[in-house]
């Protein structure tokens, strides 16, 4: 197996383990009143709506950056790459969706997933090696980029998720 096979099998098998229990949290009714455990550094707390409308609007926007950054032909300077949390499309895009039904949002997200499985698998080793320049966060390869920003950040907001069922459970 080659290394961008492995590193693209490993992020698809996360997104197989995720893919089900998002799809489990859409059917489950809006959590009244929770809050999700403080963001670090931020301390950022958000309900379930902003989770969903959050879930709903990130992977279309990475996925673009990421294909903008593959698409280019390598340079000596690293392009530069993404957003901060502060960015008003991202912030007025969550308050937009906040209200909408969750079965909604997965069905855009669902949908969004098949895109994010097939940027995967069609990475290259040479994609996996390419770097960006992000504002705050520095120099990061696309394994990183992966990470942050799309599966691990899935992975992230799910917990999230399951945290404010575990919280309002008796």
């Amino acid at each position: 197996m080659s290394v961008a096979a492995g590193i693209g099998a490993e992020f698809l098998a996360r997104l197989d383990a995720v893919e089900p229990r998002l799809r489990a949290a859409a059917s489950i009714d809006p959590v009244p009143g929770g809050l999700t455990e403080p963001d670090q550094p931020t301390g950022e707390q958000w309900d379930w709506g902003q989770v969903w409308a959050h879930l709903g609007e990130f992977v279309p926007y990475w996925l673009r950056q990421i294909r903008t950054v593959l698409s280019a032909e390598p340079e000596a300077d690293l392009p530069s790459f993404g957003r901060v949390q502060t960015d008003p499309a991202r912030l007025a895009a969550i308050d937009a969706d906040r209200h909408r039904p969750p079965q909604e949002l997965w069905r855009r997200l669902e949908g969004q997933l098949v895109d994010l499985r097939a940027l995967l698998a069609a990475m290259s080793a040479a994609d996996w090696k390419r770097s960006v320049s992000h504002s705050t966060l520095g120099v990061l390869d696309m394994q990183k980029v992966a990470e942050m920003f799309l599966v691990g950040h899935l992975e992230g907001h799910t917990d999230q998720l399951d945290g404010l069922v575990d919280a309002t459970d008796p």
